[in-house]
């Protein structure tokens, strides 16, 4: 099947709220600033408040018979994080919250607390419940999360743009440009033989190819492998269709499976061009670095 990709330029215009939210990991280390210690925190986009490790809790004059008559009163309680740090410290119960769970409902007592990075938190209400029990004592709902941060549970790494890529089947490491603005990746290769190869390139699709490639400090190698698809890529030169394999790219140590078109880019300083298909889902590029 013959795929077409057209290299545009075309201008986004961003929500206005995409400029100023961060991208934050499934998971991170952050502080509570009233308790001065740290947590390894848990972002839950499922869950609508935050939820912080207490026990021992006891209310300043007494309890009243139902839970939501102590609010205004002040709560003394106990937290601890995972490095088995302690502290006990109070709060004023501004809320009480009903939670729904696969155990049931429960009520907890909320209070106000700043919790963010150390030296950057930021007030937001926070339940009191014993999670000595679970792994993390410190879950970060969406009233924290909320106009603030993007949740990305892939834990993108980051490249910039140029990284050292290495192809398995090649045995070779590229200087390679990082290109967001390429749908798919190219290598560089000359003297493409296909096994039982006719002229028609859409009749190719399936058979084995063999090519050679060659890195920037000029070592070179012959890899054998199957066409999967062609390709159209339309460019500034005009229109070409190239054969498409599927390689083992990455970084040293974590190369996955990827598609990759074929080209002769002996005039081209990079050999390998990294496109979106593999950045996808696995990396953000700061060409800053």
């Amino acid at each position: 099947m013959l795929k077409v990709i057209c290299f545009c330029a075309v201008l986004l215009t961003m929500p206005s709220w995409g400029a100023q939210k961060e991208i934050i990991g499934q998971t991170a280390q952050l502080s509570v600033e009233e308790v001065g210690l740290i947590y390894d925190a848990r972002m839950d986009t499922g869950a609508a408040n935050t939820s912080l490790h207490a026990i021992d809790l006891e209310i300043e004059g007494g309890s009243a018979a139902k839970m939501k008559d102590n609010i205004g009163k002040t709560l003394w309680f106990t937290t601890q994080n995972e490095a088995g740090e302690a502290r006990r410290l109070s709060a004023k119960i501004i809320q009480v919250s009903t939670v729904k769970n696969s155990q049931g409902r429960e009520t907890r007592y909320m209070v106000s607390l700043n919790v963010g990075f150390d030296g950057k938190e930021r007030q937001v209400k926070v339940n009191l419940r014993d999670r000595s029990h679970m792994d993390y004592r410190l879950l970060v709902g969406r009233n924290w999360l909320k106009d603030h941060y993007i949740v990305d549970v892939a834990e993108k790494q980051l490249i910039g743009p140029v990284a050292t890529i290495n192809i398995v089947e090649a045995g070779l490491g590229y200087k390679t440009r990082i290109d967001t603005g390429a749908v798919e990746n190219s290598l560089h290769a000359v003297d493409l033989k296909i096994e039982g190869g006719v002229e028609d390139m859409e009749k190719n699709v399936g058979k084995m190819i063999a090519f050679t490639t060659e890195n920037e400090q000029g070592e070179r190698q012959r890899v054998r492998s199957r066409i999967v698809e062609t390709s159209l890529i339309r460019n500034a030169q005009g229109s070409e269709i190239r054969y498409m394999v599927e390689l083992n790219v990455g970084e040293p140590g974590k190369e996955y499976k990827t598609k990759v078109n074929l080209r002769d880019r002996s005039k081209m300083t990079n050999k390998l061009l990294i496109g979106r298909n593999w950045l996808q889902g696995h990396y953000m590029v700061d060409v800053s670095r």
